[in-house]
């Protein structure tokens, strides 16, 4: 899709803290985090919903690959998986690694975006490759 800023992220057009990759799908850190190391999960080919992805099966098998790893790198059993949908049109799972003291209270605030330098992109990134 021309204008999916998704789709633009997987051709190289917009740049992304990669965090995992393979022939079908890709995973990179969230630019508007919910905290740190919050991950997108999307399939490489483009599908308004998640419920659309042929293969689901396989796209559950990387977000659980990826939860775990995120569950070693940040030392946390508490990783939240969202399927929202609606702020951008290309299926994707949101992963949430929860801390103490986050700020979220009970459940995700998905209007709590923390501010999170680059470095610390670049090592949260770095922390869930290394546990892949």
């Amino acid at each position: 899709m021309q204008d999916c800023v998704f789709c633009k992220i997987i051709n190289g057009e917009i740049p992304s803290y990669k965090v995992y990759e393979d022939k079908n799908f890709y995973a990179f850190l969230d630019v508007n985090p919910r905290n740190r190391g919050h991950t997108q999960v999307i399939p490489k080919q483009h599908h308004r919903w998640v419920w659309d992805v042929s293969n689901i099966g396989e796209y559950f098998q990387v977000v659980q690959k990826l939860a775990n790893a995120m569950k070693k790198a940040f030392g946390t059993d508490y990783i939240v998986s969202l399927i929202l949908g609606e702020e951008v049109g290309h299926a994707h799972v949101w992963l949430v690694p929860r801390f103490k003291g986050d700020g979220h209270g009970a459940s995700i605030d998905i209007g709590n975006i923390k501010k999170i330098q680059e470095q610390d992109m670049k090592d949260a990134a770095k922390e869930i490759i290394d546990q892949l």
